[in-house]
């Protein structure tokens, strides 16, 4: 098998078109034979803001893989200087259980993060018809900072100006050269959305805070899954999900829009009706689209797969 790090993934280079098809072409899939990703289930145990995830799936298609990834998130580690997260990934030969590579390191899973983000974001774009659009970025750390490399790669001559702002500040250093004319640091969200075309959540916090309704016509990528107090949002006419039955659970904007406001299934769009279907012209022209990913596990698998192809190619990693 082969072991591959975050600095493996690094020396192989971001190549955002490519990893956004892998997402595509795997979101596509969602829901026919070629996707099988039982519900993940959340460990905890002694301090319950503490989970590890356990995330298995098989993607067929293009992709061909099969395998878990097993990710802790820790959020009282950023007070100790550790990373929140911790992600180990094996990928197994599909036709015979193998195990065919390693991989150590929340990379992946931030790239992931940002791909399907990107994937949501086009296809708002080509609804929308406009030329250029603004974003505002709520939490810099290692998510906030992989969709600013995912703006700036994806969409930076569409991109007019951003907008940052991180309770813990914002790393200058960590923005991008291309988009720093073009970057405003904000001291607070109310800033960022009210100026805003497309508003990503990138933090970690447990409990709604965005008391605000949203702009008409805005793109709400709710990343961080948690950050809308649900009174906001509950009179949007639908929410678009990555699955409906991952997202709603663990204390998600969505479940709370479930438990207290009665929504359902129906009141949702699957990113793959957006991509194959059309579907956001399910909701009126105006609407701010409502975008919550749960992260699936499908996804990770296909990412995986894609840089340890990558890494087999350029001859990246270590041979175990």
């Amino acid at each position: 098998m082969i072991y591959l790090d975050d600095g493996h993934i690094r020396q192989m280079g971001l190549d955002w078109p490519e990893l956004a098809e892998t997402i595509l072409k795997t979101a596509l899939l969602h829901g026919t034979e070629e996707i099988a990703q039982p519900l993940k289930p959340y460990l905890r145990f002694r301090d319950p803001a503490n989970r590890i995830i356990a995330m298995p799936a098989f993607v067929g298609g293009d992709v061909e893989a099969c395998g878990i990834k097993w990710i802790a998130s820790y959020p009282g580690n950023l007070g100790r200087g550790l990373p929140r997260a911790h992600s180990a990934l094996v990928l197994n030969d599909p036709a015979t259980g193998e195990p065919i590579a390693f991989i150590k390191g929340a990379l992946i899973s931030a790239l992931r993060t940002a791909a399907v983000s990107a994937v949501m974001l086009d296809a708002w774009l080509k609804r929308r018809g406009a030329a250029s659009f603004s974003a505002g970025i709520v939490g810099f750390g290692p998510i906030g900072r992989t969709h600013l490399s995912m703006l700036a790669s994806l969409f930076g001559d569409r991109l007019d100006q951003v907008r940052l702002c991180d309770l813990r500040g914002v790393e200058e250093s960590a923005i991008e050269d291309g988009l720093r004319d073009r970057t405003k640091i904000v001291s607070g969200w109310r800033e960022a959305y009210a100026e805003s075309d497309v508003f990503l959540t990138c933090t970690t916090v447990g409990d709604g805070y965005i008391d605000l309704p949203p702009r008409p016509g805005t793109l709400l990528l709710n990343v961080s899954l948690r950050d809308y107090v649900e009174d906001c949002v509950k009179h949007l006419a639908a929410a678009v999900v990555d699955d409906w039955t991952e997202v709603c659970r663990e204390n998600t904007v969505i479940e709370r829009l479930h438990l207290h406001h009665g929504w359902t299934r129906e009141r949702s769009v699957s990113l793959k009706e957006v991509l194959a279907s059309n579907g956001l012209d399910r909701l009126p022209p105006d609407e701010p689209v409502f975008f919550n990913p749960m992260g699936m596990a499908a996804f990770d698998i296909a990412a995986a797969s894609y840089y340890r192809n990558k890494a087999l190619a350029m001859g990246i990693g270590i041979h175990l």
